[in-house]
């Protein structure tokens, strides 16, 4: 059975953008990746203050509103027609409502061969990563770590704390591959 999607789901800094770049070179055919960072990129600015938008609070958390998920939805639907075309997708995702996250998504993929991801990262390592990269809201990493995990089932598991991006890539390509 050919997988359609790999969804990759981990905490802020947790490494998962990094591992879907990575992985996009293990796999023998090509693939395009898409995260949430690309669709908050898309959103209008005056939806990152909004409570109807998303709103990123001082402490880390994350906040969402009607219009951010009204647009989300299309966002998914979108991501899953292009599967559906044919184009193997590699999702870069953070479940901030764990498992209701991933039922948004399985909705969306419905009729799709799924491999669905849990990327972990010891909260002090994310921690540390998310100040190096100082484009984040410093708390995000620690807020994130273990909520993004709830209630989320899993085919696969990799953690990024000690573990290279590359061996990760190869144990989910290696899964894909069958």
């Amino acid at each position: 059975m050919t997988t359609d999607v790999i969804v990759l789901n981990g905490g802020s800094s947790a490494g998962t953008s990094t591992l879907a770049r990575v992985l996009q070179d293990a796999l023998p055919r090509p693939w395009l990746t898409f995260g949430v960072d690309t669709f908050i990129g898309a959103l209008p600015p005056a939806l990152m203050t909004s409570p109807d938008g998303l709103v990123l609070a001082p402490d880390g958390t994350v906040s969402v509103g009607p219009a951010f998920r009204a647009l989300e939805a299309g966002w998914l639907h979108g991501i899953a027609a292009m599967a559906r075309a044919g184009t193997g997708i590699i999702l870069d995702e953070v479940f901030l409502s764990g498992g209701a996250g991933q039922d948004r998504w399985r909705q969306a993929l419905d009729g799709l061969t799924v491999l669905w991801v849990g990327v972990h990262c010891d909260p002090a390592t994310a921690a540390a990563r998310e100040l190096a990269r100082g484009d984040r809201v410093v708390g995000m990493a620690v807020a994130q770590a273990a909520l993004v995990h709830r209630g989320v089932r899993y085919d696969l598991e990799v953690d990024t704390t000690d573990t290279d991006p590359a061996e990760c890539a190869q144990r989910i390509a290696s899964h894909v591959a069958g």
